[in-house]
């Protein structure tokens, strides 16, 4: 079984964060991350590698282009028994990513707010993190996919006792994000279908003033 080398970690809900990066970086797991998490995690000395100094291309856009980059997608999504995929990853210098624990932004939560616009709610779609957390999915095969702090032990006990966790474990955790992000996205149909566009001054171009 092959053996985890690289994790990205990018969450909303810190919950047990620092306890199962320091896991993952005592089995000489290097750790990937962005914005708050990666300050969080190196404020309990953890090392972290910053996605932007991994892919060599700077957050931007307010933070709406973090992860959208073929060094991260190609590192979850090639298959580690694929040949051809192994030649490509090789000729263009992408590294595996093995694991990825990621949480995506608070909608629902953010559209509950008494007064949240449309232009509030908009910047609340998760855009990268349902990204990652598909191709991860996707790739299940080769790649184990977090969105449930509680799902942390497992995966640690699994590394630990054999470098890897199991397929039956990867595919469980797959299944789980399928579930997300399709509450996910019927959350923001549910919300949006509620916005009358020729009452709201969004359309009208007031939001844009």
């Amino acid at each position: 079984m092959r053996r985890v080398e690289r994790a990205l970690v990018s969450l909303t809900n810190k919950a047990k964060c620092e306890e199962f990066a320091r896991a993952l970086v005592a089995m000489g797991i290097e750790i990937l991350s962005t914005g708050g998490t990666a300050q969080k995690l190196r404020a309990s000395g953890l090392a972290v590698t910053d996605v932007s100094t991994f892919t060599g291309f700077p957050e931007m856009l307010n933070g709406r282009v973090k992860t959208l980059h073929p060094l991260v997608h190609g590192g979850i999504l090639h298959q580690r028994d694929n040949a051809e995929h192994q030649e490509q990853c090789r000729r263009y210098g992408i590294k595996p990513i093995d694991i990825v624990a990621v949480n995506l932004y608070a909608f629902a939560e953010a559209v509950a707010v008494p007064g949240c616009t449309l232009v509030d709610a908009i910047e609340n779609i998760d855009i990268g993190g349902p990204t990652l957390l598909r191709a991860s999915a996707k790739n299940f095969q080769d790649v184990t996919v977090i969105v449930d702090p509680a799902d942390y032990a497992q995966v640690v006990a699994e590394l630990q006792d054999q470098g890897n966790t199991t397929l039956a474990t990867r595919f469980r955790l797959a299944r789980k994000v399928f579930e997300l992000t399709a509450a996910y996205d019927a959350a923001i149909v549910q919300w949006l279908r509620d916005i009358d566009p020729a009452a709201n001054p969004y359309f009208a171009g007031a939001e844009h003033a």
